[in-house]
């Protein structure tokens, strides 16, 4: 299944991170296998853990990575010395009983035993330095594609944020038309009132005589 959690570390998260480096350090194995170790538990990718470590956790744990290397040194030269325990045994059982076949010189199996060791501290440091080199590439790409995406949302804000400012103006603009026809509106009706009330004043009534004629009424108003 794919790893796709994307929550923030948590305080403890980042302890079980730092304690599994460490252990792995102490016992020779690599930081990748402790990235490894680490996403299985917590459901996320080794790179994540490996730009967590190096990003964030690594620099407070300074003193205690330099134990753990200490540690891993001490154990690879105890180690180292119980292989050549039994070449001391051989050589005094040698010196002991003169009729044995003289056995190789300690000088020749220390040597050996000095250039293996040192091969593989060699290819140790260079899985390392391998690792350590490919979870910086991963985070310096991942520090770029978010440098990349904040970019395009800062374009974007400012994109909305002028649209914002056009639609206010335009909305202004409209506002103020609207109170101008409003204003315009008022007065003529106003005026459609005014000439009402003129025509209903002053517009004469008439009616016919008994001759036949047109005679204007009086206003009866005006009579009052």
């Amino acid at each position: 299944m794919t790893k796709v959690r994307q929550d923030a570390w948590s305080h403890e998260d980042d302890l079980l991170l730092a304690e599994t480096v460490l252990r792995h350090i102490r016992e020779g194995s690599t930081q990748l296998n402790a990235f490894e170790e680490v996403g299985d538990q917590l459901n996320r990718t080794s790179a994540a853990c490996g730009f967590r470590w190096n990003a964030e956790v690594r620099n407070k744990y300074h003193d205690a990575i330099e134990l753990a290397k200490r540690q891993r040194k001490e154990k690879k030269r105890a180690a180292a010395s119980q292989e050549r325990q039994p070449v001391l045994s051989a050589a005094d059982s040698a010196e002991s009983d003169r009729n044995l076949p003289q056995p190789v010189p300690v000088t020749t199996e220390m040597e050996t035993a000095q250039e293996t060791l040192t091969l593989k501290s060699v290819i140790q440091y260079l899985q390392q330095f391998n690792e350590d080199y490919h979870a910086s590439s991963q985070a310096q790409k991942s520090l770029e594609q978010m440098e990349q995406e904040n970019e395009q949302l800062r374009y974007q804000v400012r994109d909305l944020e002028s649209q914002l400012t056009q639609t206010s103006q335009k909305l202004k603009a409209v506002q103020e038309d609207y109170q101008v026809f409003m204003q315009i509106m008022d007065k003529a009706r106003k005026m459609t009132v005014f000439d009402k009330q003129q025509d209903s004043s002053e517009a004469p009534a008439f009616r016919m005589d008994k001759n036949g004629n047109l005679e204007q009424v009086a206003d009866s108003s005006s009579h009052q």
